[in-house]
């Protein structure tokens, strides 16, 4: 029997874009952004409402702030 040894070569290249990161970091950025503009404006929405003395008092005092 005859034994033969091979050595394979395997080049690999990784390419990574920038924009590809960026946009990443964009996106990621936004969605806190947005998180935290939700969070507000719940807080915003809380306070009024115990502000106001309940939701209803809230709602019609919303109307009377519109139609005058």
């Amino acid at each position: 029997m005859t034994e033969t040894n091979t050595l394979q070569k395997v080049k690999s290249v990784s390419k990574q874009s920038t924009s590809n990161e960026v946009s990443k970091v964009m996106v990621t950025a936004f969605s806190i952004s947005a998180g935290l503009i939700g969070i507000w404006a719940v807080a915003c929405m809380v306070a009024g409402v115990v502000n106001s003395g309940g939701p209803i008092s809230l709602v019609s005092s919303l109307f009377k702030a519109i139609l005058g």
